[in-house]
């Protein structure tokens, strides 16, 4: 190995073109790809800006040229030379610096590298485990290298625009108090005060609040955040929160705001500037059409109650639904006849995941007459108010979905998404935005046998709905607010609880007792006693919003080193066990095995 030798850069491998004829020039970096042609070797050079092709020819340098014949893929060289026009008819057209090449006069080999795992020059499979293990390979794959610049670009964006819009950024500690927002803490145990501990931020929530209290106006952090939850494509256990807190506003403001930044974060990143206002619907409307919260709109298929046309219908199964406070709702897969029934079988299956006991379907035949086990069930006059209800025609296939409210929208919800999936009705390069509001403030929950907050319980209830928290909190709207993108929830927020009073009552209706709500939010309560404004804030999960972006179908693409589904690391096997030492000098004695 040789050291630089004084050499220093002069251009990064994306730099130089026809302009550049005639200069000498120095670059860095690493071995892509090696030819052999005739004798002459080319290498493209490759650093994180692009590719140059570099020229070792005997009869412009013997010397490097033998040299040359050493080097392998991901060897790290500096070299020196001359650029010249590639010949004619040579030139590549999809590459930024493909009018030229670099004849060169000096190498310098400044390391080697055993065979990679992996090639790195080609989108070839390879599995996912293995490109976390070598992740530091992984990311010197362009396409992997083209995700963390454009996340770079995307958070120096949110900045510029939040900078210029009056907030301030403010860090809030990562070591904080345990309290209940949702999913289960990670927690720190306190060495110098034994049997305590601190939890990681699920979110700075009470934090940004309080600056709120403490007259910053408007706040804003890109932020970690941890929860110790179940893992999948769209979530992982420490993530990315671009977190923001105003004050003195409402709903309208945030949208706008929000709305400003999002089209300022997708013009400087990929240069698509989305339409505003974004569309809004209620959380209400958003179930009922679509079977979801964070709807897809960029494809119909929409849900379509069939409460009236069922009610009294001669299908015992729907009747029987109905009558005990369930729903009828049902698909028109247009032109979907033709599907086997093999494709039933599989699609009941599918929806079988969601809680749905079965997946009743019609086919329309040529004649207009309904093709189906269920067919019999129904008088010709039901089958006519049905087929006009869901405006079929011949050729259609409808799906049907009875049961509970919240089976029947998640299955027949997700088998939306899959028929929009397998039919090509989802159109990968739109960007479909959509504000839901009104959410419920609290919903039940069997297990613990109370009402648990929607969102997190500093979230404001509608005023006009207020007398409703006595009598049916089930039904009290909240004002919450999500920003969902190609049926993926980017962003979310509420207003905020502002008076103590308030906050009290709200704590009452989740079963808290004043007890339980001083012991872990005393420093809240106090803070809104002591001149708390009128505020409100939003969070938008950064990676979520790089992922759809990049056009990626995982997280875990857009950050640098993430976590399995399994929570974890192939790079540094974290978790791992430490040292009794170490867990004595915290108080704890598990019955673990020593490292």
């Amino acid at each position: 190995m040789e050291s630089m030798g004084g050499l220093k850069r002069s251009h990064t491998c994306n730099d130089l073109g026809a302009a550049n004829i005639g200069e000498t020039v120095t670059l860095m970096g690493w071995v892509l790809r090696r030819r052999d042609h005739g004798g002459v070797i080319f290498i493209d050079l490759r650093d994180r800006w692009g590719l140059t092709q570099v020229v070792f020819n005997p009869e412009h340098n013997a010397v490097v040229h033998e040299k040359a014949h050493a080097l392998r893929s991901e060897w790290v060289l500096a070299v020196r030379g001359t650029v010249s026009g590639r010949p004619e008819g040579m030139a590549n057209p999809n590459l930024a610096t493909g009018a030229i090449e670099v004849m060169v006069d000096e190498l310098r080999i400044l390391n080697v590298s055993q065979t990679p795992p992996f090639p790195l020059d080609e989108e070839v499979e390879v599995s996912e485990n293995l490109r976390l293990k070598y992740r530091y390979l992984d990311l010197r794959r362009p396409g992997m290298a083209d995700n963390l610049v454009l996340r770079h670009k995307a958070s120096q964006a949110i900045r510029s625009y939040l900078n210029d819009n009056g907030f301030l950024e403010i860090e809030t500690p990562v070591l904080t108090r345990s309290t209940p927002e949702g999913a289960r803490d990670y927690l720190v145990p306190s060495r110098v005060n034994p049997g305590k501990f601190y939890a990681l931020p699920q979110s700075p929530q009470l934090f940004k609040q309080l600056l709120m209290v403490a007259g910053m106006d408007r706040y804003y952090q890109i932020v970690k955040c941890f929860r110790d939850e179940d893992l999948r494509a769209d979530r992982q256990p420490e993530f990315t929160q671009v977190d923001m807190e105003l004050s003195f506003i409402e709903e309208e403001d945030i949208f706008a705001i929000m709305e400003g930044m999002v089209s300022h974060l997708f013009k400087a990143t990929i240069g698509v500037e989305p339409v505003t206002p974004f569309p809004r619907m209620t959380y209400d409307e958003a179930m009922s059409r679509y079977g979801s919260d964070k709807p897809d709109t960029r494809f119909g298929l929409e849900l379509i109650d069939l409460f009236e046309e069922v009610k009294n219908c001669g299908f015992k199964v729907f009747r029987d639904v109905v009558e005990k406070g369930g729903m009828v709702k049902a698909i028109n897969a247009k032109g979907c006849a033709t599907f086997s029934r093999k494709d039933l079988d599989d699609l009941t299956n599918y929806v079988a995941q969601y809680g749905a006991k079965g997946l009743a379907w019609v086919k329309i035949k040529e004649d207009g007459e309904w093709q189906s086990p269920i067919a019999k069930f129904f008088t010709d006059e039901e089958r006519a108010a049905m087929t006009r209800r869901l405006g079929a025609a011949p050729g259609d296939l409808l799906f049907f979905g009875a049961d509970t409210p919240a089976i029947v929208h998640a299955s027949l919800g997700e088998l939306r998404l899959e028929l929009g999936r397998r039919l090509g009705l989802i159109d990968k390069k739109t960007f479909s935005f959509v504000w839901v509001t009104d959410f419920p403030l609290l919903e039940y929950d069997h297990e613990a046998r109370r009402h648990v907050a929607v969102h997190h319980p500093f979230t404001a209830p509608k005023e006009e709905d207020l007398a409703l928290l006595a009598t049916e909190p089930g039904k009290v709207r909240s004002r919450a607010y999500d920003l969902a993108l190609n049926g993926t929830e980017i962003g979310g927020g509420s207003i905020r609880i502002h008076q103590q009073q308030a906050q009290e009552t709200i704590f009452r209706a989740l079963g808290i007792s004043e007890e339980e709500a001083r012991d872990k939010f005393d420093f809240l309560l106090k803070a809104l006693e002591l001149g708390a404004p009128p505020h409100g804030g939003i969070a938008f999960g950064l990676d979520r919003l790089m992922m759809i972006i990049a056009g990626r179908d995982t997280i875990r693409d857009v950050i640098a080193f993430p976590k399995t589904q399994k929570a974890t690391c192939p790079l540094t096997e974290a978790p791992s066990t430490v040292a009794r030492k170490q867990l004595t000098e915290l108080s704890l004695r598990p019955d673990w095995k020593e490292a």
